[in-house]
């Protein structure tokens, strides 16, 4: 038995991948980073350490490239597990990318499990999605919907994925895969949030660089769908709780003591949200102003979409305990803080 308190952590730069960081530290394992800083910069790590008062353990490197996790694997080892945050994740940008979208998201998926094998690393925490879902017919969605086509190349790798490691872990994986509904907010610190490169693809943080004066204005996408105000209903999900499933994802697979294992869990809060509905929450709970104009339905969205998180509830032992405003203070107090730094 492996007990290694090391956990390989791709992505682990990034929004939610860095947060998870903090999360592990907290609770005694000791995170290895990888990641090649094609979607962020250093900003997370330093962050992660003005946190936990500890400097990441950081790699720079691609998870396509096997010689360099090989690499990671043999000096860092012996590793416990690998949670893989590493991917593509715009649903507009791989409507416009699909190859490239395809190519990242599938190829670092099956480089990671191959270096896994030769290094003999059994367990595999995966960042899924509700996009796996497509529109499903019943709402709150549960683990056992069937996936429909799904709306975008996003959408589509991450069910090529999860297909992927269905077909693996009978060879001698433990595997969990977290779908993911809608992540936002930042760390209550200030300290750590969402670091879009570019004009953001996600809502929150498009919002709160409005709300700073960044964009001119935000745009909604389609207020004539079949939702209660017109606009599209997601689950929104504050990045610390998604943060602690992750801890306690790896406690449920120290805890299981079978050899082969997969498992699947939605992560959200179980509320359906509509974007108008999050816009003049945000308004309501800062008192800013928010400029927005009604557009056009983006294409690659989907209606509704809100998660029964039930399984994760009980099999897991988590809830989401923060509320829609928590998340909405938070990323806006870490806008105004990467205001006064810029």
């Amino acid at each position: 038995m492996n007990t290694s308190k090391k956990i390989l952590v791709t992505g682990g730069a990034g929004y939610i991948g860095s947060h998870t960081v903090v999360e592990l530290i907290s609770a005694g394992f000791e995170p290895v980073i990888v990641d090649n800083l094609s979607a962020s910069d250093t900003t997370l790590l330093e962050g992660i350490e003005k946190i936990t008062g500890k400097k990441p353990n950081f790699h720079k490197g691609d998870c396509r490239d096997k010689s360099f996790l090989n690499q990671v694997f043999k000096t860092q080892g012996p590793i416990q597990c690998v949670m893989h945050f590493a991917a593509s994740k715009a649903v507009g940008e791989s409507v416009e990318k699909p190859l490239e979208y395809h190519q990242n998201n599938l190829g670092s998926l099956m480089t990671v499990l191959d270096a896994m094998r030769e290094n003999q690393v059994t367990d595999f925490i995966f960042s899924s999605s509700c996009t796996v879902y497509g529109q499903p017919d019943t709402i709150p969605v549960t683990e056992s919907a069937p996936f429909k086509r799904a709306e975008s190349p996003y959408g589509a790798t991450k069910q090529i994925c999860e297909r992927i490691l269905e077909d693996v872990y009978p060879t001698g994986f433990r595997i969990v895969s977290l779908r993911y509904f809608n992540p936002i907010g930042a760390h209550p610190s200030a300290l750590m949030g969402e670091l879009p490169i570019g004009i953001p693809n996600n809502l929150v943080p498009y919002v709160t660089q409005t709300a700073a004066g960044v964009r001119k204005k935000l745009t909604v996408f389609g207020n004539d769908y079949n939702t209660p105000d017109g606009s599209c209903v997601r689950d929104f999900i504050h990045v610390v709780d998604l943060a602690l499933v992750h801890v306690k994802a790896l406690e449920y697979l120290l805890r299981d003591k079978h050899n082969r294992l997969y498992d699947v869990f939605n992560v959200g809060t179980g509320k359906g949200v509509s974007v108008l509905e999050l816009v003049n929450t945000f308004i309501r709970t800062t008192g800013v102003k928010l400029p927005f104009v009604i557009g056009p339905r983006r294409p690659g969205d989907i209606e509704k979409v809100y998660a029964d998180p039930s399984r994760a509830n009980e099999a897991l032992n988590w809830q989401a305990k923060y509320s829609l405003e928590d998340a909405l203070k938070h990323a806006w107090a870490w806008e105004q803080k990467i205001r006064k730094a810029g």
